[in-house]
């Protein structure tokens, strides 16, 4: 999640184009500080980067000597490339000094009026040109909107720490996708893993905004506004995080380089598949991501869990003879994952969903079925209509299935690595897939396929009523 600017850095050379800045500072020592620092570094680095800054007074409750030194400092300076606007505030600011969440879910969003009608104005100024972008803080997350408004990207300044915002983003993923109650847990005397910390972490640590009904909510909005950035700028360097930052570890990979491994809410394996698995992995020389979950303790559950240190089942220096090259984690937010560009081939058990996701992605998929119909879905991607490639179109590892049915067997590191070369190397089905994309995106806007069985399918339960 790091960006990187195509033209060479430069401190004299004025080129004809300026990118605009909009930057919007949350209202705080540390955030406005750090956001000003940030904004020199850019102009400094080359001139073309103009920056507005839009200060967001806090309220006279919560203003203190120091900051409102600091802002009058601010507007008596004389920055090259930096200007400071101060945003008008309510007369009556809605921030309840015993709910700091109050600052965060009223106050900022009160000012969202002000930041339009600046922008506006600068958008109006004869020759002034496009905001090329906004630039918000981890607290501002209500400003997305506003760029969109006016059709502008925006970036995020993340003032704290990479690790952090792995845990945001972690905390998204235990409620939305696995319905974890996050008060409960933060309450009680566990430790959790978290994809960005390397050890697990004691949930009494836990960020105390979570801890409260309110305090989460705004921070699962915020974190869901957080994905739909161009960008974030991280407050930290490689070397200091770096696991955190490899955490976050598609983002530094080259489009369509990473074949993703996942196989379902229900799909594990045994140590002995899981270890081919790894060996046909690291023998086919591709970058992956690979989903790997603990097979259920007990039969009656059949859900899998995950394991507290993966390198426990998979080959002997496995880890670290792929280290920069690919990643174990558990479970993952798959359609995220395959909306990613870098992801260039899925590895699946077939569920019909999540080969759907892969086609409107544009990701080939190599098959692997496990239970219910994915063998014949897996026929059918393969042989029927050429979307997919094979690694197994019989395997079955089905609960509901009495055994002497189940063909589970162990599938070679060998099967798996030509599958796994397959998948990211067939230029034939890769095209196949990409048509097959255009068309199912096709399908649901008006016009399409979709889009008209829906409009039939209304004028049925209309006329049921008529």
């Amino acid at each position: 999640i790091r960006t990187q600017t195509n033209h060479p850095s430069t401190k004299t050379n004025m080129a004809s184009k300026v990118a605009k800045l909009v930057f919007i500072p949350a209202p705080g020592m540390g955030h406005i500080m750090s956001t000003v620092e940030i904004a020199k570094l850019l102009v400094n680095r080359d001139q073309r980067v103009v920056i507005t800054v839009l200060v967001i007074k806090p309220p006279s409750s919560r203003s203190g000597s120091a900051f409102e030194t600091y802002i009058e400092s601010l507007a008596k300076s004389n920055m090259d490339h930096i200007s400071f606007i101060q945003l008008p505030q309510d007369e009556t600011p809605s921030v309840d000094p015993k709910a700091p969440v109050s600052m965060f879910s009223h106050f900022i969003p009160s000012h969202c009026k002000y930041v339009r009608n600046v922008v506006a104005d600068m958008m109006s100024e004869p020759g002034s040109g496009r905001v090329a972008g906004f630039v918000i803080d981890m607290f501002c997350t209500c400003m997305v909107d506003v760029a969109n408004e006016f059709n502008v990207p925006t970036y995020m300044f993340f003032t704290s720490n990479a690790t952090f915002l792995g845990f945001k983003f972690y905390i998204q993923t235990l409620c939305d996708d696995l319905n974890q109650d996050i008060i409960e847990l933060s309450s009680s005397d566990t430790e959790i893993l978290v994809p960005s910390f390397v050890k697990p972490l004691p949930t009494k640590a836990f960020w105390s905004l979570v801890q409260t009904p309110e305090g989460l909510d705004f921070v699962l909005r915020s974190v869901r506004k957080l994905r739909e950035v161009k960008a974030i700028m991280v407050n930290t360097f490689l070397e200091l995080e770096t696991h955190a930052m490899e955490s976050l570890w598609l983002d530094s990979q080259p489009p369509s380089s990473v074949v993703f491994l996942c196989f379902g809410s229900m799909g594990s394996f045994d140590e002995a598949q899981v270890k081919e698995i790894a060996r046909g992995l690291e023998q086919s020389g591709h970058r992956f991501l690979w989903s790997l979950r603990r097979p259920p303790l007990d039969q009656e559950s059949r859900v899998p869990g995950e394991y507290e240190d993966p390198s426990v089942v998979l080959p002997e220096g496995f880890m670290e003879r792929t280290r920069g090259i690919g990643k174990v984690i558990g479970w993952a937010p798959q359609v995220a994952v395959l909306a990613h560009l870098a992801v260039g081939g899925f590895v699946s058990h077939c569920g019909w969903n999540s080969l759907l996701e892969s086609l409107w992605f544009g990701v080939p998929s190599a098959t692997w079925p496990m239970y219910a119909e994915q063998q014949m879905n897996a026929f059918q991607m393969v042989v029927e209509l050429g979307l997919a490639v094979e690694i197994k179109l019989d395997y079955r590892k089905d609960a509901f299935t009495p055994k002497a049915n189940n063909t589970v067997g162990v599938v070679t590191a060998a099967e798996i690595e030509r599958g796994i070369r397959q998948v990211m190397e067939n230029n034939e089905v890769r095209a196949k897939v990409k048509e097959m994309s255009a068309k199912c995106r096709s399908a649901v806007v008006e016009g399409g396929s979709s889009y008209a069985s829906i409009g039939c399918l209304i004028e049925d339960f209309v006329r049921n009523v008529s």
